[in-house]
């Protein structure tokens, strides 16, 4: 995990766990009032797409994960890709030879404590999305069996299906990341 998280060319200090968890509960926070502004004004009509869009926004600015940047290191290991070159053809017209020196900087790999600690939270964050699931799930059996047991939800049954499933890819792609901000204790300087 990284104790700076730099957004708009500050440089923020996360390292004490009170900060990480305001960061989380402001997340949370915006994709809740975003999910409720969308819902009052148009119904889900076309503007569901904007709270995955935010997620993802969300996790490549602040929590990280899936991304190079953020917090969290990329759960998959792999190193940040490399900027894009021109064609070797149009550097060679251009009489611009790079020299391309191989790097050995393998602070984006996660240790062992690191990967222990991934699929812990994976665990816990399934568990989590599996619940929502099987609510979803229930309340779709439980209008097929009975249509009319469903009629005290003031809104559609498509609509609440789409609400609640929404919710659950929100928290597939921010959960994990969410849980290791929120359990991880004080960082301390290294000296």
């Amino acid at each position: 995990m990284r104790a700076e998280l730099a957004f708009f060319g500050a440089t923020l200090d996360m390292a004490p766990r009170r900060r990480r968890r305001t960061l989380v509960v402001a997340i949370y926070a915006a994709l809740a009032a975003l999910m409720a502004a969308l819902w009052y004004f148009t119904h889900w009509r076309g503007t569901g797409s904007y709270l995955v869009w935010a997620a993802l926004l969300a996790c490549r600015l602040f929590l990280g994960g899936h991304t190079s940047r953020g917090l969290i290191k990329p759960f998959n290991g792999k190193a940040p890709q490399q900027p894009v070159t021109p064609s070797p053809l149009l550097l060679l017209k251009l009489r611009i030879y790079p020299t391309v020196m191989p790097s050995d900087d393998r602070s984006f790999q996660n240790d062992e404590r690191e990967l222990t600690q991934r699929d812990r939270v994976h665990y816990l964050a399934y568990q989590a999305i599996g619940l929502g699931v099987i609510v979803v799930w229930f309340l779709a059996s439980l209008r097929t069996v009975k249509p009319a047991m469903t009629d005290w939800i003031p809104m559609p049954a498509d609509q609440l299906y789409f609400s609640l499933l929404t919710i659950v890819l929100l928290l597939f792609m921010t959960l994990p990341q969410a849980i290791l901000l929120w359990t991880e204790p004080d960082m301390e300087e290294e000296i």
